[in-house]
């Protein structure tokens, strides 16, 4: 399992009128968390697209259990839970406020695509050697 954080800020632009994030922009809280577990991982989207593979997302689901607010210092907890086979990945996410309280949690599935032919492709093989060491360390538990 590879596990990732990110703090963030909440911004104005990102509330409603009621000062509570609009609903619609936790998919950016999940895309800044997923951005920043590849570079964790020692990888960017901008690598991955130069090697001809593109990630669209292609399924999300939220749970929401409580708001965040402007101006709070919210982590964005990213898990990779198992390994990706084939085309496709899926980015488990949980964002929790200073107070350490679940605020939501979902998951983001998003497939591999070959940039040219628009066609599911396997995994690169840069990003699958990067996860195997989290997940080989598992197997041998």
């Amino acid at each position: 399992m590879f596990t990732s954080k990110a703090q963030i800020r909440i911004h104005y632009a990102w509330t409603d009128q009621m000062g509570l994030v609009y609903y619609g922009n936790y998919a950016q809280l999940y895309e800044i968390g997923r951005t920043e577990a590849l570079r964790g991982l020692g990888l960017t989207y901008k690598e991955i697209e130069a090697t001809g593979v593109i990630m669209p997302v292609t399924e999300m689901h939220i749970r929401f259990l409580r708001p965040a607010l402007y101006d709070d210092l919210v982590t964005v907890v990213t898990t990779i839970k198992e390994m990706p086979l084939h085309s496709k990945i899926i980015f488990h996410n949980e964002v929790y406020n200073e107070k350490e309280e679940l605020l939501n949690m979902g998951s983001v599935t998003l497939y591999f695509i070959n940039a040219k032919t628009m066609k599911r492709t396997d995994i690169p093989e840069k990003i699958k050697k990067k996860l195997l060491r989290y997940f080989e360390t598992e197997k041998e538990s």
